[in-house]
């Protein structure tokens, strides 16, 4: 056949922006976001983005800038996914619960021209700016919030703009919104949660975005019009590119701005809510939540972020929320990997049925390829026990590291990005994570993983949280450290525990050391901190053991 070639009008750039014109024209009328008494339609929602970024580019705002935002999930939150992209910046997402130090490496790392700033985080931002050096000029700041001008006092250090509103008013409903040149051009910069090292800036491109969109709405069989509780923060991912997943299906944005049980289960009532997102972290606490209810209708929530324990993914169903599980990273962009759910298993026991709903699963369906391979890159056996790194490929692939070309090679190798997590694969083709390579503990020469005393740690019933490391111990090399919380109203010893896990797992992984602490330490978007946990065990020290 004749070797045709492409042209223009089959060659446009793939950018996920295009998704709220059409939006505006097919639900126009319909709900797009509502928080806190105050609802905004999809035409409201395209004009007040068009408006946000004609102003961003009247302050100077071009192609390839980075524009920062700290901010919980409320409305700005989800304009700025379309706005800054709009001026043809590159969206920089930065969590709200980081430390002044963090946020002020990550604004001089991304050399960010302008900062958006909830009220909330002004305090945290002001005193990351005031850690610059003299010499590099420091970002513009807006605030979110009407009057937060007046509130505030200039000064030298600081310059500051308009309000958020201010903003808007002053922008053309009418402007023509930057295209990309290629599809290529960066749309996004996320960092790292840094749970093992220093946060990374993972770059993104505006095919990918568009690819991971449309990838994540047909694996989780999103229908048209859903209405979504944001209880994923937004600057975790960009919230598995669902702002964007949501405009292309008319879906409405519940809003709220801190994660509470009883707010979101009232949330839920009101709205008849029918997704949401969130880690682990977020079902335990909606199953240990005071006076929780049977939902009156079925809620589909999607969680990844970290291996679910079965027991929990139990608990969550028996409520009336109809779990679903994937798997994926920051430089992924969302969502790769998922447990693809097949209808025999329906007729499983609950407890095999939340076993098997807690493996990872299989490729989404527009990630290219994904696999677990030994360290000379071989596949490893189909038997769920040989352990192997995770390794993929596929459009929604980062880019790389921003100023990190020694960090972005070393994590892709022989075509593939090295995840530097560690699984196996199962007979039937499933993925199932065991943990970190850094989380892999070596007792006695045996591999053990922590997600699997995590596992038997979180069947009992007065366990909250629990985490383990490895601790060091002078016989065995390194033993497994349990960290737990209990439950409100609960009490149990380590002695307790100890019994607990030896009835339930092999005598090799049981903990040594059971320490309880009130909260274990978490990243802003619920994973636990376990470098810190790490840390914690060896300044322990080893365990001792008299002469044998």
């Amino acid at each position: 056949m004749e070797q045709l070639k492409p042209s223009a009008a089959n060659s446009s750039p793939l950018t996920p922006l295009g998704f709220l014109d059409r939006a505006a024209t097919v639900y126009g009328d319909t709900p797009s976001v509502i928080y806190d008494g105050v609802t905004f339609t999809w035409s409201d929602t395209r004009r007040r983005c068009l408006q946000l970024a004609s102003a961003l580019s009247s302050l100077g705002i071009r192609r390839g800038d980075v524009v920062s935002v700290v901010a919980p999930n409320i409305p700005a939150m989800y304009e700025l996914h379309f706005a800054v992209p709009f001026a043809g910046a590159i969206l920089n997402n930065i969590n709200t619960r980081l430390d002044a130090r963090t946020i002020s490496v990550i604004l001089r790392h991304a050399e960010s021209k302008l900062v958006f700033v909830d009220t909330a985080s002004r305090d945290v931002v002001l005193e990351a700016l005031s850690l610059f050096p003299e010499n590099p000029r420091r970002p513009i700041l807006i605030f979110i919030a009407d009057d937060a001008v007046e509130r505030l006092t200039p000064s030298s250090t600081v310059h500051f703009k308009d309000s958020y509103e201010g903003l808007i008013s002053k922008g053309d409903p009418n402007f023509k919104w930057l295209y990309p040149n290629s599809e290529w051009d960066p749309m996004i910069l996320n960092y790292t949660s840094g749970t093992t090292s220093s946060p990374k800036g993972v770059v993104h491109c505006h095919r990918g975005t568009f690819v991971m969109t449309v990838d994540s709405l047909i694996d989780w069989a999103v229908p048209k019009q859903p209405v979504y509780l944001w209880t994923l923060p937004m600057f975790h991912a960009n919230g598995w590119s669902f702002p964007w997943g949501m405009a292309a299906v008319g879906g409405t944005n519940i809003c709220v701005r801190k994660f509470d049980a009883r707010i979101v289960f009232s949330l839920i009532t009101r709205h008849r809510v029918t997704h949401m997102c969130g880690a682990p972290v977020v079902l335990n606490m909606l199953t240990n939540a005071p006076d929780n209810k049977p939902l009156e209708n079925p809620v589909h929530i999607l969680t990844a972020g970290a291996p679910p324990p079965s027991a929990v993914l139990h608990r969550t169903e028996s409520l009336g929320f109809i779990v679903s599980h994937g798997y994926g990273l920051t430089e992924t962009g969302g969502l790769v990997v998922s447990c693809a759910w097949k209808r025999k298993w329906n007729h499983f026991p609950a407890a095999e049925r939340a076993r098997l709903k807690s493996r990872q699963g299989v490729r989404t369906c527009l990630l290219t390829e994904m696999d677990v391979v030994t360290p000379a890159g071989e596949s490893v056996k189909r038997d769920g026990v040989t352990l192997g790194e995770v390794v993929m490929r596929g459009s929604c692939v980062m880019l790389g590291y921003l100023k990190d070309p020694e960090g972005t090679r070393k994590c892709f190798k022989n075509g593939y990005f090295y995840t530097g997590d560690v699984g196996v694969m199962h007979e039937d083709g499933y993925l199932e994570i065991k943990d970190r390579s850094k989380d892999v503990i070596i007792s006695g020469g045996e591999n053990l993983s922590s997600v699997e005393v995590e596992s038997v740690l979180y069947m009992h019933p007065a366990v909250n949280e629990a985490a383990v490391v490895a601790r060091p111990d002078e016989y065995w090399g390194e033993t497994p450290c349990a960290f737990v919380s209990v439950k409100e109203g609960k009490a149990v010893t380590e002695k307790e525990i100890i019994e607990h896990c030896r009835k339930n797992m092999p005598k090799y992984m049981v903990p040594k050391t059971v320490a309880f602490r009130e909260e274990l330490p978490k990243t802003s978007t619920g994973k636990i901190q376990k470098f810190v946990l790490r840390q914690i065990a060896q300044e322990m020290g080893p365990i001792r053991h008299s002469k044998m």
